[in-house]
């Protein structure tokens, strides 16, 4: 068998190779796994009374402005999170094999992440969803 022989390369992994779209999807994952692993001992301690974790010397997911206007952090709240934080993931992983689809739920969960972003006082995932929606628009005809 000869090169002349094997198909040619398909639109989807010619997407899926492209540098910029793997990087919107690892600034997917770190959000993903960064923010949406630590709600779990959140929820767990929030949900027996007791405080939030301690991650790096901040309350994790507490003290911010949610808290300033009078919302505690509460299980619902913090599975919210959780649920937004693990869409993103999904994202991710559909951009790494260059599906548009994954643009589009990466794109349309920023309002959701938005708000838990502010009401949390996160100051990182803003600047990653800012450059990974920078990255996907530029490479938006490439997919697929």
């Amino acid at each position: 068998m000869t090169t002349r022989d094997l198909p040619a390369t398909s639109t989807l992994v010619q997407a899926s190779g492209q540098p910029a779209v793997r990087a919107a999807a690892a600034l997917c994952w770190v959000n993903t796994v960064g923010f949406g692993v630590f709600t779990i001992p959140a929820i767990a301690r929030v949900r027996v009374g007791k405080d939030l974790p301690i991650v790096m010397g901040f309350p994790a997911y507490g003290r911010g402005p949610f808290e300033a206007h009078g919302v505690k952090s509460t299980v619902p709240l913090l599975a919210g999170f959780l649920v937004v934080c693990i869409v993103e993931g999904v994202a991710g992983w559909l951009l790494w094999r260059g599906r548009r689809s994954g643009a589009i739920v990466a794109i349309g969960v920023l309002p959701a992440g938005a708000v838990y972003w502010w009401g949390f006082a996160l100051p990182i995932p803003p600047v990653f969803a800012v450059v990974r929606t920078a990255l996907i628009v530029s490479r938006w005809a490439k997919l697929r």
